[in-house]
């Protein structure tokens, strides 16, 4: 690499020379970028130590780290909950502190001390420091085993049932313990008959309310074998992605994905994926608005379980998968991301899948956009994608050209991601050759570029 700099009043200009390989070939690429210096502050305004000291006793002596839920052991001392938790998990029946043994492994909450400790955050809010919230106190073990047998209980009132689904599915959301709590109890053996019977509640408020607490918890293998091979009740599941109810909705499509997902048998995760109406169930729930961040990450778990299952994946392009994942792709967090642009990726090497995306204007130019912004597992998808459609349509060639696609690929070919991710970048490079502009590459965001010549020798 041959750079040289120049440094003016208040603009600075850097000159890059970069030689890449690609195949048979090898290119240089020279890149001329261009970045203001912004103004300095005046000598009167010094920079600000904001180091924050946390006092002695309000650190964990475990973690060292500021307790967020203290507990008081039976010796007296007080550690943060997850820590001590995690300390007597490991087997160890003596107090870190004084070294006695524990007799008693009962946590006691220490609210005068977690009181304090929020008092000074919020006192030093101005150096940034957030005030813990209070914690959620751990389920009862003895009121989770009465609020489970009242909830499966035939001769119970059906509101009782329904008061003692809604507390187990705060209980569970309140934290992990209490889901592994629950769990213990066969929580799935209890739910299941309850989700898929028939209650005289017209509403089907009891199937609903135990749905929406089966889904915070996995299922066994045999168990979304056995509902995958239930064409009755995936066809219930199905019938709910369409109910008025956007929880329901959510909810089935949460334990078709567990269902799909779960079972190993290839020919049962071909026989849920191939009822329609679950693909436009899921594909509807991808259009919810973005204020529904729910809805967006079960319906991409759900439709990338189920394109995993070639020979149906044209059931999702009927139902308008692809525009809606275009249209989408930019409001998922990281990791539905990376399941979004998989999904891209599989529904692009079947002809109908292609045809739609390319059919999308912003397809192209939003895959060469994010394709070095997510993570290296992105960057696979996206120029896999990217690869599909440009082998397929010349048309492609010259968005992904226009849209600055040369330069994404050669900063590729030079980074630390995947190996598969650099050979789809090289087979690409190779395939748009003919497409190349000389302008064309001046349109990447990764840099502010005002010269870009690209020399083969």
């Amino acid at each position: 690499m041959h750079a040289t700099t120049r440094v003016g009043e208040s603009d600075k200009w850097q000159r890059q020379s970069l030689s890449v390989p690609v195949g048979a070939f090898r290119f240089s690429i020279i890149i001329t970028t261009t970045r203001t210096t912004l103004p300095t502050m005046p000598g009167s305004l010094e920079p600000l130590d904001l180091g924050l000291q946390i006092p002695y006793h309000f650190r964990c002596p475990i973690s060292l780290e500021l307790m967020r839920d203290p507990v008081t052991v039976c010796t007296g001392q007080t550690y943060d909950r997850p820590s001590i938790e995690s300390w007597v998990n490991t087997g160890n029946t003596t107090c870190p502190v004084t070294r006695a043994t524990l007799t008693d492994f009962t946590l006691i909450p220490n609210h005068t001390l977690r009181r304090l400790i929020q008092d000074w955050c919020v006192a030093n809010r101005a150096f940034g420091v957030e005030r813990i919230p209070t914690p959620k106190q751990p389920a009862d073990p003895a009121l989770v085993r009465s609020l489970l047998n009242q909830s499966s209980s035939d001769s119970a009132p059906t509101h009782l049932r329904l008061s003692s689904l809604r507390r187990l599915r705060q209980l569970a959301r309140d934290s992990d313990k209490n889901r592994s709590l629950i769990a213990s109890h066969n929580v799935s053996r209890i739910l299941l008959p309850i989700v898929f019977g028939d209650n005289d509640n017209a509403s089907g408020e009891l199937n609903h309310d135990s749905l929406a607490l089966l889904v915070l918890f996995p299922l066994a293998e045999s168990e979304c074998a056995s509902l995958a091979s239930d064409s009755g009740k995936i066809r219930y599941l199905s019938r709910l992605l369409s109910h008025p109810s956007l929880d329901v909705r959510v909810n089935s499509a949460a334990l078709i994905e567990i269902v799909v997902a779960g079972t190993h048998s290839a020919d049962l995760r071909a026989q849920v994926s191939n009822v329609d109406e679950i693909y436009d169930g899921v594909v509807d729930l991808l259009r919810n608005p973005i204020s529904v961040p729910r809805a967006l990450k079960v319906g991409i778990k759900a439709l990338f379980a189920l394109c995993l299952v070639k020979q149906t994946r044209q059931k999702a392009v009927a139902a308008g998968a692809p525009a809606v994942l275009v249209d989408r792709l930019a409001d998922f967090e990281k990791c539905d991301a990376e399941r979004a642009l998989a999904t891209v990726e599989l529904l692009c090497r079947i002809p109908a899948g292609c045809a739609a995306f390319a059919g999308h204007a912003l397809t192209v130019p939003m895959l060469v956009k994010i394709i070095l912004k997510i993570s290296d597992r992105a960057t696979e998808y996206a120029a896999g994608a990217l690869l599909s459609l440009c082998s397929e349509s010349e048309r492609c060639q010259r968005e992904a050209a226009a849209a600055g696609v040369l330069t994404q690929l050669l900063l590729l070919v030079q980074s630390d991601c995947t190996e598969r991710a650099k050979r789809k970048a090289q087979l690409l490079l190779k395939l748009l050759r003919d497409s190349w502009p000389q302008d064309s590459i001046g349109n990447s965001d990764d840099f502010v570029c005002s010269q870009v010549v690209v020399v083969p020798f």
